[in-house]
């Protein structure tokens, strides 16, 4: 199964450069069989740009979690603070084989869904989910 997950776009790219191997979640989508992530780059640039496998998704302390974490952060230690003040549990998804695609997806005209505040769930077999070209 796959979701439409909201990254600010500064961040969205680092993980298709490879410079963010990791991105941070205070919440977290509860169904299990979620295997790939879309990546709707939030405004100004308000598309889906690519998208990535999981290859594990951490659930730790946060002094835990930035241990694990740091080396492909593509974050500073500082704005990791930040993200999770007040919480005292983070969620750090892995990424495994990001594609960034050639032509950018709009959520609405070419999903028929409204943008992600957080994330959408996607089926695998819908046919408004197959990846456009990617280059």
């Amino acid at each position: 199964m796959k979701v439409v997950l909201a990254i600010k776009p500064e961040f969205a790219f680092k993980i298709f450069s490879g410079e963010k191997t990791f991105e941070f979640r205070k919440s977290i989508f509860k169904n299990a069989d979620i295997n790939t992530i879309l990546v709707y780059a939030s405004s100004p640039i308000s598309k889906i740009i690519g998208e990535f496998e999981i290859e594990t998704i951490y659930h730790n302390e946060l002094v835990k979690l930035w241990s694990i974490t740091e080396d492909g952060a593509g974050i500073s230690k500082e704005y990791f603070t930040s993200y999770f003040k007040n919480k005292e549990m983070g969620y750090a998804i892995k990424v495994k084989s990001a594609i960034l695609y050639k032509n950018y997806l709009c959520v609405k005209d070419d999903l028929g869904l409204f943008p992600p505040q957080s994330f959408i769930y996607l089926r695998n077999n819908s046919p408004n989910t197959a990846p456009p070209s990617t280059g």
